[in-house]
């Protein structure tokens, strides 16, 4: 009966959605240099993946190790749930007078903007984790992207001594702060995002001295 099941949603699932498994049936890219990066980031309620909601999702295209400002998305999700207490850190009000689209609408059209890019986010399990809890609530199955971590990717570029060993964790600020990257628009999706994509630039040079990258190399 669970096959059944499953064979009958995936049959029902909405066109937005088959276009977007569509462009995986496309030859994968080898060199990280002909390869489309989306970067991603997304704005929450909160924290919680199950409870929280994403209000905001930004995102932006590298290609060619070049950041395509004129691509770029930026949408604002109609949600029920609001916590007060996350508004100091992304600033986004309930009522604000922003155009707004239902989480529905805002998932086909991140969609259709990622296709099969590879993912770049800091952090990136948990703005992953805040969409495919998403993708789920609408009856969709989760993203199928490969996926880079900009957190995990930095520590690839130090050294470990036992007098400086490496951190579990770096924070988008702490990279920023290394690679002298502006920070005006922190904790705004696309910010975050655009801060993200040159950190991860920045990253790339630095691997690069080091010798030949793949880009299989950079997979979390």
């Amino acid at each position: 009966m669970k096959s059944l099941f499953n064979k009958k949603r995936l049959d029902n699932l909405p066109e937005f959605w088959h276009n977007y498994i569509a462009k995986f049936s496309e030859p994968e890219a080898i060199d990280y240099k002909n390869t489309r990066f989306v970067v991603l980031d997304t704005e929450t309620t909160g924290f919680n993946t199950y409870r929280d909601r994403i209000l905001c999702i930004g995102a932006l295209s590298i290609v060619n190790n070049s950041i395509e400002v004129e691509s770029s998305l930026e949408i604002y999700l109609e949600q029920q749930h609001f916590d007060a207490s996350t508004v100091a850190i992304h600033g986004i009000l309930k009522n604000e007078k922003i155009e707004h689209v239902s989480e529905q609408k805002g998932l086909e059209m991140f969609l259709s903007f990622l296709n099969n890019a590879v993912i770049i986010a800091h952090h990136a399990q948990f703005d992953i984790s805040m969409i495919n809890r998403a993708l789920d609530r609408n009856g969709l199955p989760e993203l199928k992207n490969r996926i880079i971590d900009t957190a995990l990717l930095y520590k690839k570029t130090l050294l470990s001594t036992p007098l400086l060993p490496k951190k579990e964790v770096y924070s988008l600020d702490e990279i920023a702060n290394k690679f002298d990257i502006s920070t005006k628009d922190r904790h705004t999706a696309l910010g975050d995002a655009y801060i993200t994509a040159i950190a991860f630039l920045k990253i790339m040079n630095r691997l690069q001295d080091k010798g030949p990258v793949s880009l299989k190399s950079l997979y979390n």
